[in-house]
């Protein structure tokens, strides 16, 4: 997904703040407090990679692409 976000990010000028959470427990947190709108959007678990909106409070899961990622940070909530 690295080279989709930041084709992403030089396109829209938007930032994708990256958290690994595998290896950072705080980090893990604070994907597990968006645990309900991630597994969601995951299938029923948490997933990675995973992305979730805070201005929207919507998340995406998996490998998707350019379009789907672009569509999901500009949805309104």
């Amino acid at each position: 997904m690295r080279p989709i976000v930041k084709k992403f990010e030089e396109e829209t000028g938007k930032k994708i703040t990256e958290l690994e959470v595998w290896h950072n427990e705080d980090n893990a947190k604070v994907m597990r407090s968006h645990g309900s709108v991630i597994k969601k959007a995951c299938g029923g678990d948490l997933g990675t990679p995973a992305f979730y909106n805070e201005k929207t409070g919507k998340a995406i899961c998996g490998m998707v692409s350019l379009e789907d990622l672009k569509s999901w940070a500009s949805a309104s909530k």
